[in-house]
């Protein structure tokens, strides 16, 4: 049993946002107590022990208490590609990061297209036993954007959603009859809106700095002519879409059309695309090379007022870890993607939060709050009854970014060699502690 005492409680699920205390019994949230202080005899009292050593107390001065964060958005690379990372290494730094449950998304090698695989994601997922995986299964076979795959068969193995996230699928019937077929497992479609033709082999946000840097550029049109296209074509269907990584001001104008008009969409930002613009990519640093590319400024305040406005409904790290060795290559020879798991809650924080950007409870609302609620998870929430998925964050903590102490197999982060501040220093899922100031327990 567990007391987390004298923290700042904070679940905008419930309207909760205060000091308060919460308890918990047998893996689950048993008791939340706001706005005064609780007594030991109290405590023992509502958890039913005789004795206060039965209870383990937690001291959350000055600190917060959130649910467990859902990150939508992240790719594990097992099975096939081991090398970048593995199951059991990017549960360890979702956890690390304060995500208690993630969606694994489907572009390994093989594919995740079959219930075989990913009953596999999903089992490792388990053994591992730190964050809770949530296997995301293809769209289509392959990822080749052609035929579709066995979707009730897939959600009946664990598949929360359906993506082939990495690719732009470019036929817009294949992606009409995806949304129809999902619609009998009551699964999202996840959309990657990227138009093919448009994007070319462009590595950065076609613009002014692409220009000046010599590198091929994408326009922003690449992504929003496909986010209008997948809209209409939910609101064709009666499909439940969802947009991954919106990075342009057009889409958001969408997206919000699209919501206006009644279609069930919901939307997600990553945190890279709010703090780095395409004024900041050096040739020197392909972390800061992904898909789609870094912003314009002016897109950056859309996405922000995007998130405030309850156009765009989430955050997602969209964790991509790659090889040194791949991420060494020239820029434009490099793959895209950032490693984000261990250092986005700490770099919104800092950046967002603690300059009055975005307050405490929005940033739950859109990475626990929203993310549970969309995609039918566990969690999210310190409502009593449900798993103790809890994250005690120290806003004053102060770290060095380096490789010794981070959990991912990777290092592709604009991070790395930085200090940020404010981290999770406890972490508990179903009521087990897997972290302890900061460090992730086995």
């Amino acid at each position: 049993m567990l007391w987390i005492k004298d923290a700042h409680l904070v679940d905008p699920a419930q309207g909760i946002s205060g000091r308060g205390s919460l308890l918990v019994r047998a893996g689950r949230i048993h008791k939340v107590v706001v706005g005064e202080g609780l007594t030991a005899e109290a405590a023992l009292m509502l958890l039913g022990c005789s004795a206060e050593e039965e209870v383990t107390q937690v001291d959350g001065t000055g600190k917060y208490l959130f649910p467990g964060l859902v990150d939508a958005h992240v790719h594990l690379r097992e099975p096939g590609q081991e090398e970048k990372e593995e199951i059991q290494s990017g549960v360890r730094a979702a956890v690390r990061g304060g995500f208690t449950s993630i969606l694994a998304m489907a572009n390994t090698q093989p594919v995740i297209d079959t219930r075989a695989l990913v009953e596999f994601v999903r089992l490792e997922g388990e053994r591992a036993g730190k964050a809770r995986v949530y296997p995301v299964a293809a769209v289509t076979k392959g990822m080749a954007g052609k035929e579709i795959t066995e979707m009730v068969d897939l959600k009946a193995g664990g598949a929360v959603a359906f993506s082939d996230d990495g690719k732009g699928i470019q036929s817009a019937e294949t992606f009409r009859l995806a949304l129809e077929y999902a619609k009998l497992t009551g699964c999202p479609v996840i959309s990657h809106c990227e138009d093919a033709s448009l994007a070319g082999a462009g590595v950065m946000r076609k613009g002014k700095h692409s220009a000046r840097l010599g590198l091929r550029g994408i326009p922003a049109s690449a992504e929003s002519v496909m986010v209008a296209r997948d809209a209409l074509l939910a609101g064709e269907t009666g499909g439940r879409l969802h947009i991954a990584h919106v990075s342009t001001k057009e889409s958001v104008q969408v997206i919000r059309m699209a919501k206006a008009a009644g279609i069930d969409l919901t939307a997600e930002v990553n945190p890279h695309h709010l703090l780095f613009a395409d004024v900041d990519v050096p040739l020197t640093n392909t972390s800061y090379k992904v898909n789609p590319p870094l912003p314009s400024q002016a897109d950056q305040e859309a996405l922000l007022a995007g998130l405030l406005d309850g156009t765009i409904d989430m955050l997602a790290t969209a964790h991509a870890p790659h090889t040194w060795e791949e991420k060494a290559q020239p820029f434009a020879e490099a793959p895209f993607g950032i490693n984000g798991l261990e250092t986005a809650l700490a770099a919104v924080w800092q950046e967002l939060v603690a300059k009055g950007r975005l307050t405490p409870d929005k940033l739950i609302e859109l990475w626990a709050v929203n993310p549970a609620r969309r995609f039918g998870l566990t969690g999210g929430t310190l409502a009593e009854g449900t798993p103790a998925d809890l994250v005690l964050f120290d806003p004053e903590w102060r770290e060095l970014v380096t490789a010794e102490t981070r959990e991912s197999k990777a290092h592709n982060t604009p991070f790395l060699g930085q200090e940020l501040q404010g981290f999770p220093v406890m972490v508990w899922v179903g009521g087990k502690l897997v972290v302890k100031d900061r460090i992730v327990l086995d």
